[in-house]
């Protein structure tokens, strides 16, 4: 009798334990990171009783959760893809809105200033135009900094991120290592596996891979070994170890991620930090926020630098050379916190025309500075200093450079919002052209004039000390001031350049550039007919032909080796945020998709299925009642022998 009483109670445990697990999992069939959980259910050893071998019920092996590992890590690479892709796109909009905005964004600030210039053009000498081309001047350069402030807002911001994110990682890296120690202790002790918290460390793994991309190896069958970039170890088995942000040796403004073991912290690079927010934020920060730091920069100092060069070429309303118009940041150079030298560079821009939207670093390696366009990372030795690269200067300040001593030179990436004017009044406004060309209209017979006279932005170096006159003499004209070269370029834009001393083939209508100062002659001159160039002092006021040329820079390509001018760099710069916020979107897309497949094939096999669930609830349930009809027909047939007695 004993034999079914107890058939009939393993049966009755096993009902109940699976009652038990089934409840378990339609309890939790919506916690993220479960799996379905069954039990493994085997035969209890048959016994024999000489007739044959007779069965002792059922056991319960293990209670077993259907996980697939490598579906598992599937998802955690997708959700470090999705989550480094989700990072770009939220902070790069961000540029994208403000830089393409139609009211607060640049371009509309640029056409302003322009368009008050011109006005300008038209009355020289009206207060009222003055006042608005120096009050939009205003205007263009509150927007440069208001655009390059927002900017530096946001590389403080990728800091906060990063700060934030790396001490989430530290977070987790602590407990997968907790985990990592109880289940150890849990299994080693029951020879068991602890289903829920196996499924908890799992889900902190997914958790890590949205911080950043995490590699895991099972060591000893139950401990995960955790490891980011190239193997640089973050668990291991029940040690974590610590990420923490540093400022960057040469950029103290820059927050880098590093490694700490004890009191030891290593600077990471920047390739071995892949996927998840930490991943997304740094390649944010180099492939877009940096490139458009760099090119408003880029853009605010070569409109200073053209424009100061071209208001230095006129006159004010006071007859006085014209300055600086705006004042141009210097580069910013970071001596490297590592250096062990004493030396000082002196950085400055050239030649904004060959200026990039890049950082540089100058480094020493004993015998040669190594100039390096980090951009793109190609490099110039030089044997001594200054050089110039790019159109920006490398000097020694002072000081010794020791082997291996670094600077890192940003020649635009604080022009915009360090950017301000130096005009202030407006009279001050170099309107008026320094040269003017006059007729000997008492003396000439023929129709021969002299007309737009105007100079380069070589011509304040060395303006003209006296007048010259030129005379027409056989279709010749002569009397070009000593040691100059002159060029002649003909209205079908043929240019021809003459020595010094030589006698110039006149040409109806063609613009002859001399000594920096250009003018055009046209008409039928007579033999004998002069023509004089002669410094503006009397006129400057009234005077609109340097206004012209300021206009003028507004399409000039003065930019990028002479192929762009402001607006078209500055249209290439939305254009390719612009393209990459939409590349973002579109790979963002994908990986999404991909995500969300994975996720489905690994519900479709570990998620808790509750219509399947609840058969199992009812077959769990006549088992329970049938086994404890056994056991009841035991006791009776039990009660039925003492009864005999």
């Amino acid at each position: 009798m004993s034999n079914i009483f107890n058939i009939g109670k393993t049966a009755l445990n096993a009902a109940q334990v699976g009652i038990s697990v089934t409840g378990h999992n339609i309890a939790n069939a919506k916690t993220d990171g479960y799996s379905r959980q069954v039990i493994v259910q085997s035969t209890g050893q048959a016994q024999n009783w000489g007739f044959g071998y007779l069965g002792n019920g059922t056991q319960i092996d293990t209670v077993k959760r259907i996980y697939n590992e490598l579906l598992s890590r599937q998802i955690s690479n997708s959700q470090s893809i999705a989550s480094a892709i989700n990072t770009q796109i939220s902070n790069i909009n961000q540029i994208s809105n403000m830089l393409a905005d139609s009211d607060a964004g640049l371009s509309p600030a640029i056409q302003d200033f322009f368009d008050a210039i011109n006005d300008l053009s038209s009355a020289p000498n009206d207060p009222a135009s003055r006042q608005a081309m120096l009050s939009n001047g205003e205007a263009l350069v509150s927007r440069f900094n208001s655009l390059g402030s927002r900017l530096q807002e946001m590389q403080s911001s990728v800091n906060s991120q990063l700060t934030a994110s790396v001490k989430t990682v530290n977070q987790y890296a602590k407990e997968i290592a907790r985990l990592n120690e109880v289940i150890d202790i849990a299994t080693t002790s029951t020879g068991q596996p602890p289903n829920d918290l196996l499924d908890q460390r799992d889900q902190l793994v997914l958790a890590l891979n949205k911080e950043i991309k995490g590699t895991v190896v099972v060591q000893d069958g139950n401990k995960y070994n955790v490891s980011i970039g190239n193997g640089i170890p973050l668990v291991n088995g029940l040690t974590s170890y610590s990420l923490t942000t540093v400022n960057s040796p040469t950029n103290p403004g820059k927050l880098e991620v590093a490694y700490q073991v004890g009191s030891t912290v290593s600077i990471l690079a920047e390739q071995s930090l892949q996927g998840g927010v930490i991943g997304g934020l740094i390649e944010y920060r180099r492939e877009s926020l940096d490139k458009a730091q760099n090119t408003l920069g880029q853009i605010a100092v070569a409109l200073a630098q053209s424009f100061n060069t071209q208001h230095q070429q006129g006159l004010t309303n006071n007859n006085v050379q014209g300055g600086n118009f705006f004042n141009i940041p210097v580069p910013q150079v970071n001596a490297s916190s590592r250096n062990t030298g004493d030396a000082s560079i002196a950085s400055s821009i050239t030649d904004a025309n060959q200026l990039t939207a890049s950082d540089y670093r100058l480094r020493y390696d004993g015998s040669n500075y190594i100039v390096t366009r980090l951009s793109d990372n190609t490099t110039q030795s030089f044997s001594s200093l200054p050089q110039t690269v790019d159109g920006v200067s490398f000097a020694l300040g002072g000081g010794t450079m020791n082997t291996a001593d670094e600077f890192l030179i940003r020649p635009t990436a604080n022009a915009a919002s360090d950017l301000s004017m130096a005009v202030k009044q407006i009279a001050d406004i170099a309107a008026g052209a320094p040269v003017v060309g006059t007729s000997a209209a008492t003396s000439n017979t023929g129709s021969g004039t002299i007309s737009g006279a105007t100079v380069s932005n070589s011509y304040a170096s060395a303006p003209l000390a006296s007048p010259f006159t030129l005379s027409y003499n056989s279709g010749n004209l002569s009397g070009f001031p000593a040691g100059e070269a002159i060029t002649v370029t003909t209205s079908a834009g043929v240019t021809t350049t003459y020595p010094a001393g030589s006698t110039v083939p006149y040409s109806a209508g063609a613009t002859i550039s001399v000594a920096g100062i250009s003018f055009s002659l046209s008409g039928a001159p007579a033999d004998g007919d002069q023509f004089s160039i002669a410094a503006n002092t009397t006129n400057a006021a009234g005077d609109n032909r340097n206004a012209l040329q300021l206009a003028a820079l507004q399409g000039a390509k003065i930019m990028l080796n002479g192929t762009a001018s402001y607006q078209d760099t500055f249209n290439q710069l939305v254009s390719y945020v612009g393209n990459r916020a939409r590349e973002l979107q579109v790979t963002g897309a994908a990986e999404d998709e991909l995500l969300n497949q994975s996720i489905t094939a690994q519900q479709g096999e570990s998620g808790v299925n509750l219509d399947e669930e609840a058969v199992n609830l009812l077959r769990y349930q006549q088992a329970y009642q049938a086994a404890g009809k056994v056991m009841q027909v035991a006791s009776t047939l039990f009660e039925t022998v003492l009864s005999i007695r």
